[in-house]
C-alpha cells in the first residue's frame, strides 16, 4: 500500500482559513476514487520559520491509482492551492510504502 503524504507549513495569518479549506478539500481529493482514506494531523514541532505544520496522509488504492492521481488530478489541485494561498503556505510531498501494521489486542474480561 502506498501513502501519499502532503506536509504543509501554514503562515499564522491564514491558518484558520486554510484549516477550514483543507477540511473541505480532503473529501474532494477522496472523491477522485484514487484513495480510500485520509488522515489530517498537526505536526508537533516548532518551526524556525514560524507557522503551523500539518500532514495529510492519503492512502492510495494502488501504485497505479496514485500514478493516475498525479496525471489526472494533482496539477489542478496544486494550481488551486497556489492561487488561493500563494506564498503563505509551503508544502512538500512524499510517498510512503506501508510495510506492516500492528494493533494492540485487548480482549474483554
Amino acid at each position: 500500500m502506498i501513502i501519499y503524504n502532503v506536509t504543509a507549513n501554514i503562515d499564522e495569518s491564514i491558518h484558520d482559513e486554510w484549516l477550514a479549506w483543507i477540511k473541505e478539500h480532503i473529501p474532494v481529493v477522496l472523491s477522485t476514487g484514487k484513495f480510500d482514506k485520509a488522515t489530517l494531523t498537526r505536526v508537533l514541532v516548532e518551526e524556525d520559520m514560524g507557522g503551523l505544520t500539518y500532514s495529510i496522509q492519503y492512502r492510495a488504492y494502488s501504485r497505479e491509482a496514485l500514478d493516475s492521481f498525479y496525471k489526472e488530478n494533482a496539477p489542478k489541485f496544486r494550481e488551486e492551492v497556489q492561487k488561493k494561498f500563494a506564498d503563505k503556505m509551503l508544502a512538500f510531498r512524499t510517498e510512503l510504502e506501508m510495510i506492516d501494521e500492528y494493533f494492540v489486542n485487548i480482549s474483554p474480561n
